[in-house]
């Protein structure tokens, strides 16, 4: 035992204890892993559903697999419902589209307000702006927007041609149920507005009990719908938003280095979709002529009765709190600058 010296028991039992309490000391962060659950009513092959698995592949790639992201396409239940769970932590993260994002932030609904913003280059201007002012107030309900995507535009698709405010009049126009402040708007302009599911749209079409619906021309070609309304309005009526939430509590749990990197995935992802997006509405319309869709092409004199008559009921609309005021004023005074400076 010469020239060997002993361990004392005290130290190997500080060993022991330090090693249990601190076990990422000795092995880093290796061992830890996040696994982060996103919801998606997409299925797996729709633009959207290939570029979540690819979000995930890279969100793995980037972390060293110590953040897995895991997709649910198509999940169960409404957008309401991932929300719920979402506050419950059953889910960590999901897709949603304005009227949603609407209950978690009043603000962006504003967006949404019918003929307010007119085309792409306006909405980004708008977006500009207003980008930071959203995500601090979704932030402030619990939970991290990673993403604000441009889903497209809103258009008019009815039985008979529609080019002004007056044409619709005549028509029973059907509306989503959960789009509250769209329909208090159009009721408000003096609208006939019917409350219909998506999933019974094409039932009511062909009863009668609506003429008309606005929609995106997406969905109305995925839908089959333009074989009742096989006339529409080439004015925009709203675009219509898409975000990728993720819960507050969640997002804390990714070690802060890896958050700004991850947010750069989504971002660069979001506007490829963005791209698709418009890509896929310029076809649908293609198509949908091809099959008989009969496109309506608004005069500059047209568009402006539209223009005016929103003008004229603004002043209801936000003093009864069917659009948040303080959004539609920026949103309103960014626009006059742009449209100020335009030649």
């Amino acid at each position: 035992m010469a020239g060997k010296k002993l361990v004392p028991h005290s130290l190997i039992i500080l060993s022991l204890l330090f090693w249990l309490l601190f076990p990422n000391f000795l092995y880093g962060q290796r061992q830890r892993k996040i696994t982060i659950n996103l919801a998606s009513s997409l299925p797996r092959n729709s633009p959207w559903g290939r570029t979540l698995d690819r979000i995930a592949a890279e969100w793995s790639r980037t972390t060293n697999g110590e953040v897995n992201l895991h997709i649910y396409h198509q999940y169960p239940g409404s957008e309401g419902d991932y929300l719920m769970k979402l506050r419950q932590d059953k889910i960590q993260a999901a897709i949603f589209t304005s009227i949603v994002l609407n209950s978690v932030a009043p603000e962006i609904m504003a967006l949404s307000i019918p003929f307010l913003i007119r085309n792409n280059e306006e909405l980004d201007a708008v977006l500009q702006e207003v980008r930071p002012i959203l995500n601090s107030r979704i932030e402030e309900e619990g939970y991290i927007n990673l993403v604000l995507v441009k889903g497209g535009w809103v258009k008019i698709f009815s039985r008979s041609p529609v080019y002004t405010p007056n044409d619709l009049r005549r028509l029973k126009v059907g509306t989503n149920p959960d789009a509250q402040e769209l329909l208090d708007a159009f009721r408000t302009m003096g609208f006939q507005m019917v409350r219909v599911n998506m999933t019974d749209v094409t039932q009511r079409l062909n009863s009668g009990m609506i003429d008309a619906i606005y929609q995106s021309p997406i969905a109305v070609s995925s839908l089959q719908l333009y074989r009742v309304v096989n006339h529409m309005s080439t004015i925009n009526l709203a675009p219509f938003m898409g975000g990728v939430l993720m819960n507050k509590n969640a997002w804390a749990r990714i070690p802060p280095r890896y958050q700004t990197p991850l947010r750069e995935i989504v971002r660069q992802a979001g506007a490829e979709i963005e791209a698709s997006f418009y890509r896929g509405e310029a076809e649908a319309i293609a198509d949908m002529e091809q099959n008989g869709v009969i496109i309506h092409q608004t005069s500059p004199q047209q568009e402006q009765e539209w223009y005016q008559e929103i003008t004229r009921y603004i002043p209801e609309l936000v003093n009864r709190n069917i659009f948040h005021r303080g959004m539609y004023e920026r949103i309103q005074a960014i626009l006059q600058n742009y449209r100020g400076q335009r030649p």
